[in-house]
């Protein structure tokens, strides 16, 4: 299966030594995202706080295909950051400045600092279904029952 390409552009303004997003190692299925803090500062995210943690990066995802965006599993366990929305979809027909919508969930203020690996993006497939209303649905084992219906959860 060939690659499909990921067309990339800087924002103005944007700390272009930081480079594109990176595979860490050669079987990762993410490739590692970093802020890009206009300042090149920090930010500081309190405890329960959220913030649009910008990424300095536009890109351009062929038809069919879309980039999720997710937490890094380090900071999740480490340091209880996660991402909203998790995992963010960008659409193929999204042109913006990608940006990191980060979570502390921990107790303690936590520092993104300029450059820092803040979240990781995977290229997908995409399938698109179609929608039609039925009288009645085929039946299943499971039938109707909902969360934990499965087991213990």
């Amino acid at each position: 299966m060939s690659q499909p390409m990921i067309e990339m552009m800087w924002v103005e303004g944007a700390d272009t030594s930081l480079g594109l997003p990176a595979y860490e190692t050669t079987l990762a299925a993410g490739a590692d995202l970093r802020a890009n803090l206009p300042d090149r500062g920090a930010l500081v995210l309190e405890p329960a706080a959220r913030a649009l943690v910008p990424t300095g990066l536009c890109m351009a995802i062929p038809a069919g295909f879309e980039v999720q965006i997710r937490p890094r599993s380090g900071l999740a366990l480490k340091h209880g950051i996660t991402l909203l929305n998790s995992p963010g979809t960008i659409d193929a027909d999204y042109r913006g400045e990608v940006g990191v919508i980060v979570l502390n969930t921990s107790s303690e203020p936590f520092v993104i600092r300029h450059a820092d690996r803040i979240a990781q993006m995977v290229v997908a497939p995409v399938v698109q279904g179609e929608f039609k209303v039925v009288s009645a649905l085929g039946q299943t084992a499971r039938g109707s029952g909902g969360f934990g219906s499965t087991g213990r959860s």
